[in-house]
């Protein structure tokens, strides 16, 4: 599928793929695939939620909710890969930081046993600064939204 962009849809990435784009690592790493990403445009990704996240423990006891800063966190990381994927910057080095996050609200509670779909779009693009808009859902229903805005840079000197 091509769209106005000229480039391709890709899909699914593996989550090798994922983490090549990505310099999170476990327990931070919050995408497990990507179903579909259309370069410039937009991506779809999956977080599979289950009760062994560590978050679960003491969030909260007899009824485990998925924080809402982790899935705003898993939207900025599924735009960190439709980021770094758009502009060939997979094993770079490059980091993808939060510089904003705006309207953020949440519909329904993510519990374990779910398939998080997380949907991020580009609103804007310029040289380092990207701005996004993000969709978290559960069987098609929303579950969370929030737009946010992020810096592409190099990673601090060791």
């Amino acid at each position: 599928m091509t769209l106005e962009t000229g480039r391709a849809a890709i899909g699914p990435l593996d989550i090798k793929r994922v983490m090549a784009a990505l310099p999170h690592r476990y327990p931070m790493l919050l995408v497990d695939r990507v179903e579909e990403l259309v370069p410039d445009r937009r991506i779809a990704a999956i977080k599979a939620v289950t009760i062994n996240e560590h978050f679960f423990q003491g969030h909260f006891p007899g009824r485990p909710i998925m924080p809402g800063v982790l899935i705003v966190e898993a939207l900025a990381q599924a735009a960190g890969v439709l980021a770094v994927e758009s502009l060939g910057l997979a094993g770079s080095g490059k980091l993808v930081y939060f510089m904003a996050i705006d309207g953020a609200k949440f519909r329904v509670p993510v519990e374990p046993g779910v398939i998080l779909r997380l949907e991020v779009e580009f609103v804007q693009k310029r040289s380092s600064v990207c701005k996004f808009a993000g969709r978290a859902l559960i069987e098609g229903k929303l579950a969370a939204e929030a737009n946010f805005t992020a810096m592409i840079a190099d990673p601090p000197a060791a």
